[in-house]
């Protein structure tokens, strides 16, 4: 298949009027097409307008993610927060959980945000650059539905999980860091699919612990089946340092689920015993742990220095948790 162009106008105003027929606010339908767009913008075709209809229009209709967003504060401190985002709009829990971060962040010096029961927030990069532009140091993660093999594994068991880090610069740009602990994830194989290119080598894993080659569309319906993983930052085994990709991937699962008593791994599939697609389940009601961050930033002359941290998970089926951290000085 090949690549269609679009006008900016002309996909911004599909897109948001997709959302809103599916349920969508108008606002938080705004919030929802900046986010999948500026994956476009920044050439991340992994998460742009490639994912809109398997990731959200169909879960919404398989009653896997609410429309509307009701976005719960269950505990909160002057730094930090508890959130429960009741299976909503990723991109508006997230939205809304980073720029409650930032505001903590610039009035206590610190913030953060832990969310659970959230759905398929985007790129992460989007919330890492709200911080950013706000002055702060943003570092958002989240987990994600379960395809990744860890290392001498073979079966999917916990998601790509994005450890993200923005930072300020007195530059154009500001320093942005956006990548998976895995080497690539499900929706660059479902681009890669579309496109008719082949899976990279290394990148998947079958159930005989070999790479999987060839046709992307063939290798994708094997990691949805079960029959085949991708593989962590490093590859597989550990002679290129795979289970280095593998403890970051457990860092941000712990952090983005564990955390806030969110789901994690299988719990992520949105599937029954049989396989089935089922509905969301209600939210946990066991309090949350209490969340204790230390920070000493350094300053940076001439400039507000601000920190702002973000972990996010990720539930995109069934129950997602968010973890947000920022700091400010």
């Amino acid at each position: 298949m090949s690549k269609v162009i679009v006008p900016w106008d002309l996909i911004t105003n599909f897109v948001t009027d997709a959302f809103i027929g599916y349920g969508i606010t108008a606002e938080d339908a705004k919030i929802c097409t900046d986010v999948l767009l500026e994956s476009d913008r920044r050439g991340i075709e992994s998460h742009g307008c490639n994912r809109f209809k398997p990731l959200y229009p169909d879960r919404i209709k398989a009653g896997i993610q609410n429309p509307v967003t009701r976005f719960e504060i269950l505990k909160e401190t002057p730094t930090t927060a508890v959130v429960d985002g009741h299976n909503g709009m990723g991109q508006v829990i997230g939205h809304r959980a980073m720029q409650m971060a930032i505001d903590k962040a610039k009035e206590s010096g610190m913030g953060m945000v832990a969310v659970r029961n959230s759905c398929h927030y985007g790129i992460a990069g989007y919330y890492a650059t709200m911080a950013t532009k706000a002055g702060c140091i943003g570092i958002t993660g989240t987990n994600a539905r379960p395809s990744v093999a860890p290392t001498f594994g073979v079966e999917g068991m916990f998601g790509t999980n994005p450890l993200t880090v923005g930072i300020p610069t007195d530059e154009d740009f500001d320093f942005l860091i956006d990548c998976a602990t895995s080497i690539t994830q499900n929706g660059k194989i479902e681009y890669y699919a579309r496109i008719g290119e082949d899976v990279h080598p290394g990148t998947v894993i079958g159930r005989d612990g070999q790479p999987i080659s060839g046709d992307s569309g063939e290798a994708l319906k094997k990691i949805r089946s079960g029959d085949a993983a991708l593989t962590t930052l490093g590859g597989i085994g550990e002679a290129l340092g795979g289970y280095k990709g593998y403890g970051y991937a457990m860092v941000i699962e712990l952090l983005s689920a564990v955390l806030q008593d969110g789901a994690y791994g299988k719990d992520l599939d949105g599937k029954d015993e049989d396989g089935k697609k089922k509905p969301v389940r209600p939210a946990r009601q066991r309090p949350p742990s209490p969340v204790q961050i230390e920070h000493e930033p350094a300053e940076q002359p001439g400039r507000e220095n601000n920190e702002a941290a973000q972990i996010h998970s990720s539930n995109p089926p069934k129950t997602s948790s968010t973890v947000r951290k920022q700091a400010t000085a």
